[in-house]
């Protein structure tokens, strides 16, 4: 893959961006840790779902496939053409899919993941003012010992027994957001189209 010296130097805007941001997401994840159950294996966020990806997200995840060894990146190549072989039988309107860099329930590009991959597992503030837990809070994992799950708002009997100062929060960290012209003009970056994951290897 030819990377011209406009590309580098986005590439390299992207970097600090990602530095910022993951600044960012450290602090929040930090003062969510009573509600926060993400380990290494769990992988539930990885699978059964579309990863949004901007151009610029997939040329940095490409860069970090590329230093792979190259049994890790047979693997990845398999698992990207079993996708599209489900893909071609599905006859519905949202294809969704394993994330193709998930070898034995871990990512192999950790490092160069997107932003949907970081921010996940945190409760996120929508644009109607309401919170959205992530989805693995319906499966006993991050906010659920907080949440009614039936009414998907916070239990103030849940958080009362927790006895923790740290409480339950949501961020302005959706993707549209993330991903904006406020970002790219702070930056000097262009994210370009954004679309699933795996339509960039089409």
């Amino acid at each position: 893959m030819i990377v011209t010296d406009e590309q580098s130097i986005m590439l390299g805007n992207y970097v600090a961006y990602l530095d910022f941001l993951n600044q960012k997401l450290l602090k929040f994840f930090d003062s969510q840790k009573p509600y926060i159950f993400c380990k290494q294996g769990c992988a539930r966020c990885c699978k059964n779902a579309q990863f949004p990806y901007s151009a610029i997200e997939f040329r940095y995840l490409l860069n970090g496939a590329l230093q792979l060894d190259k049994c890790t990146q047979k693997k990845i190549e398999i698992n990207i053409k079993n996708i599209f072989d489900k893909k071609k039988k599905y006859s519905g309107k949202k294809f969704l899919y394993d994330c193709p860099f998930l070898i034995d329930d871990c990512c192999s590009v950790y490092n160069y993941r997107g932003v949907i991959c970081r921010t996940f597992g945190l409760m996120t503030n929508t644009e109607n003012q309401k919170i959205k837990a992530p989805f693995c809070a319906f499966q006993g994992l991050n906010y659920s010992n907080v949440l009614n799950l039936r009414k998907k708002t916070i239990s103030v009997r849940k958080f009362k027994k927790l006895q923790t100062d740290l409480e339950p929060l949501g961020f302005n960290i959706s993707y549209k957001y993330l991903t904006g012209e406020d970002y790219e003009e702070a930056f000097n970056l262009k994210f370009g189209e954004s679309k699933p994951l795996i339509e960039w290897f089409e």
